[in-house]
Parts: structure tokens; sequence; C-alpha cells
């Protein structure tokens, strides 16, 4: 606010200034205008040879001389000096208007007296009109709007820096608001908001914007608290029963079976190893813009039957023999010709393999894995079905976040850590496709759309 009083100051006395220069300069215009029409009408009386003696002048202020070649006086007005012309004939040219500025004291006035001489002709002989105008009342005027200025100028900044300042501190007193209420936030660690003014203005909007973003930062706090608790629990559960089987296997001693111990821990530890491996890839979704330019260059051409075909033969069905079936059947249905998507061909794998290891963990007795180019659009259909229970309709949202476990899979010592949906839903939109789920009657189908690209041959 200093920096705008200061501003307003130097601009008010630029102003000053230049109104003082254009308050003289009009004024002794208006005093050369009179002098030269006073100037002009002599010279007419002149050139008629109709002088009058004395010369008839209108006021006090003029007084005019008439003057031969050689510097001797013709006519003047009756309070014009008889004897001396008011300008020197050697500085008249004799040709042309001219103007000039002769002290008071030659004429019998106080200050500067401007001075117009005009030629002109009598009785055949050249002759030169003087006219001359006291400036005085120009310099009274002058001094007076200085002196109003310099009155007036205190004043004029002392009422602009009160008004600024109280305009400036209603205008900035929200804003005080909204910085107090930010620094309480901060200092408190917890979720809150800031003061939203009564006027709709851009106070008003900031305000809301702000709360907008705090939100935002709550939600992502929470998020990130549950996805720490969820992973520090998910990794808990196999570093538990890693560390209770080797506490028991020490206590048995010899009568360890040592074997057994190892495939158990070694069970424990792939189980481990894919869960650090599901949240480091989440780690590096979560930095979309960073990796966008890397996935990118990675992307290429993928034929969908192939690739369904290759993540089908990881799951060989159901063991032959009397006893029960160990996994379902899992079975591709292919398209007439090839069908090409463009993609990063590793993140299509675990789209498809997440997909299929959901689908086995909870079919019944089969999983259909099916692709169906596109007819018209800018998609290729993917198709994961499978016969088991399905998911509610309220929860196939919920589903796809991370962490999130239906009762029912929770309730399976084989069941995930809750991450394959989401893994799923990250990579498919980071590759320009949309998932949705939808029901088979009976069992699930995973509806896949994935971006077309046309046949390289």
């Amino acid at each position: 606010m200093v920096l705008g009083v200061a501003g307003l100051s130097v601009g008010l006395a630029l102003g000053g200034v230049v109104l003082l220069v254009a308050l003289g300069w009009t004024l002794q215009r208006t005093v050369d205008e009179e002098a030269f029409r006073t100037a002009d009408a002599v010279a007419r009386l002149a050139g008629e040879n109709a002088l009058p003696d004395p010369l008839p002048v209108a006021g006090g202020q003029l007084r005019v001389q008439v003057v031969d070649s050689a510097g001797r006086i013709r006519a003047a007005s009756i309070d014009a000096d008889r004897l001396v012309p008011m300008v020197r004939p050697d500085q008249l040219t004799g040709t042309g208007r001219q103007r000039t500025v002769v002290p008071g004291q030659r004429l019998g006035w106080e200050g500067p007296v401007r001075v117009v001489a005009v030629p002109a002709r009598s009785a055949g002989e050249p002759v030169t009109v003087l006219v001359g105008r006291s400036t005085v009342d120009v310099r009274h005027a002058t001094q007076a709007a200085r002196t109003v200025l310099l009155v007036a100028f205190p004043l004029l900044v002392g009422l602009l820096a009160v008004v600024a300042w109280r305009v400036v501190g209603a205008t900035l007193r929200p804003v005080e608001a909204l910085r107090s209420g930010a620094a309480e936030i901060t200092g408190r660690d917890a979720a809150g908001r800031l003061p939203v003014p009564a006027s709709q203005d851009e106070i008003h909007r900031l305000a809301v914007t702000l709360n907008d973003m705090l939100d935002r930062l709550a939600a992502a706090r929470a998020r990130q608290r549950s996805f720490l608790a969820d992973a520090a629990h998910e990794l808990r559960s196999p570093l538990t029963n890693m560390r209770t089987e080797l506490e028991v296997a020490q206590r048995l001693g010899d009568r360890t079976d040592w074997p057994a111990v190892a495939a158990d821990l070694l069970t424990d530890t792939e189980r481990l190893g894919r869960l650090v491996d599901d949240l480091l890839l989440l780690a590096r979704l979560d930095e979309e813009p960073a990796q966008q330019v890397d996935h990118l260059r990675a992307a290429e051409p993928v034929e969908l039957g192939a690739l369904l075909t290759e993540v089908a033969a990881r799951w060989p069905g159901p063991t032959a023999g009397t006893g029960p079936a160990v996994s379902p059947e899992v079975t591709v249905v292919a398209a007439a010709g090839a069908v090409w998507t463009v993609g990063v061909p590793d993140e299509l794998r675990r789209v498809l393999g997440n997909l299929v290891d959901n689908a086995v963990r909870h079919a019944r007795t089969r999983v259909v894995l099916a692709v169906e180019p596109a007819a018209e659009g800018a998609y290729h259909l993917v198709t994961v079905t499978d016969d088991g229970p399905g998911i509610p309709v309220a929860d196939r949202e919920r589903v796809f976040r991370r962490f999130a476990r239906l009762d029912e899979g929770r309730a399976r010592d084989a069941g995930g850590a809750g991450l394959g949906l989401a893994i799923v839903r990250e990579l498919v939109r980071r590759g320009g496709g949309t998932i949705t789920l939808d029901d088979a009657h009976p069992g699930l189908t995973v509806r896949l759309h994935l971006p077309v690209l046309p046949d390289p041959d």
C-alpha cells in the first residue's frame, strides 16, 4: 500500500506540474491574442489614414504606439509614452508579426510586459503598431494556482492514503482470514475448512477453490492412511506365518519336517513377493505423468487371439483321473481372423492374467475367454466369463478399489490381497481402454474394451 500511495503522489505531482505549465501557456496565449486583435484593428486604421490621436483602447490593460521606420512615435494611446517606443527600432525587423517581452519599468508597470508588433502602412510609408499588455495578472493567476496545489496536494495525498488504507484493509481482511485459517489448519495438522466471505467476488471464489483443494487433500490423506494400513496388514500376514512356522520348527528340533517347512516358507515368500510387486506397480501407476512417455514408447501392435491363448495356457484345467478337478477348465473362443490392438504386451498379459486368475479362483467348472473384433468404432471387445457366484451390482465398483475384497473372497486362504482388479483398471485406463462387469447368468462377465489397430500386414 505504501508503494501505491507513493506512486500516486508522484503521479499527482507530475500532474500538478503539467497543469501549471498548461495554465501558464494558455493565459499567455490569451494575452497575445488580445494584443494582436488590438494591433490588427489599429493597423487597419493606419492603412486607411484614419489614425486618431490618442488611439482608442478598451480598458487600461493595453498600451498602443504607432512607430515609423525612424523610431518616431506617430500616434499613441492616452496612457502610452509619446517619446520612447516600447521596443527599440533595432529590435524590429519591419516584416512579419513579432512578439517580445520587455521590463515593465520602461512602461510604468510592474513585472514583465508582453509586446506584439504588427507591420502596417500609413500615408504610403511603413509603420509598426506596438501593443503592450501587462502579464502581472497571468503571473498572479499562476502563483495562485501553484499555492492552491501546494496546499491541496498534501491534504489530497493524506486523504487518499487514509482511503486506500481503509479500502485495502477491508479488501485484505478476508485474505488475512484465509491466511490465519490456513495457519491454524497447518498447525494442528488436521482437516479443516477456510472461512468463505459472503461477497461474491474473487476472494469468495478463491476461498471456495481452496476449500475444494483441502477436501481433495484430506481425501488423499485418508486414502493414503487406509492404503498404508491395508498394506501393512497384508504384509504382516505372510511374515507372521513365516515367523510362526520357524518358531514351531525351532521348538520341535530334530522332529521338524524341514522340507515341509521350506515348502510353506516358499509359498509365503512367493505371496509376499507378489504383494510387493503389486504395490510397486501401483506406485509407478500413480506417477502417470512421469511414466506416460515411457508407456507410449513401449506400446506396440499386439494380436489378441494369440495373447488370449498364451494367457489361458497357464491354467491347464481339470486333472485327469477319478479325483476332483483342481481347477476349472479355461477355454478360448478366438475370432475368425487376427484382431490387433496397440499396447504394452507385458501390461496386457498382466491385465488378462489377473482377470483369468480371479475368474479361476471363483469359477465352478469353466472360464471362457473370447474376443470380438470391432465391427464399427474404435474398440475391440475381450470378455472373461466364469460360472461362479458373481458379484452383486452394488459391489461392482467397490471391487476395483485397492485392498477391496468381498466377504466371500476374504474367507479364502488362497485369495489375493485385493489389488488385482485395481491394477487391471489402472493399466486399462492408461492404455486407452475401459473395463466393466456384467452378469453371466450364472457367474460374471468382465468386458474389456481395447483400442483398435489396423492389421499391420
